[in-house]
């Protein structure tokens, strides 16, 4: 069983137990959070794919809040003794899914 959840304009294909980093979202770690745009769910009974969304609701623990790995910017102009280094560390949020009720 699995479903297709979306979150911070990225869309993610989770079933229960799996863990997911998503955009940060605001919630401390410990609480649990309920996706509620549901896209898709795939169950034993069959496929059902909504109209935007599936009355369904999928719920995660949240694991941890951290950012991600450093990403390096180098702007650099020829001849011009122009240089400019930026650094950038992306915020997420880990989830663990814990169910997905139809």
């Amino acid at each position: 069983m699995f479903a297709i959840v979306e979150s911070g304009g990225k869309q993610y294909k989770v079933s229960e137990g799996d863990i997911i980093f998503v955009e940060k979202l605001n919630v401390n770690e410990g609480d649990t959070y309920t996706f509620e745009k549901v896209l898709a769910v795939s169950s034993p009974a069959g496929f059902s794919v909504g109209t935007p969304t599936v009355a369904c609701t999928v719920t995660a623990n949240v694991v941890k809040n951290g950012k991600g790995k450093k990403l390096h910017v180098i702007r650099y102009k020829s001849k011009k003794n122009e240089k400019k280094h930026i650094g950038h560390r992306q915020p997420y949020t880990k989830l663990q899914i814990v169910r997905i009720a139809l």
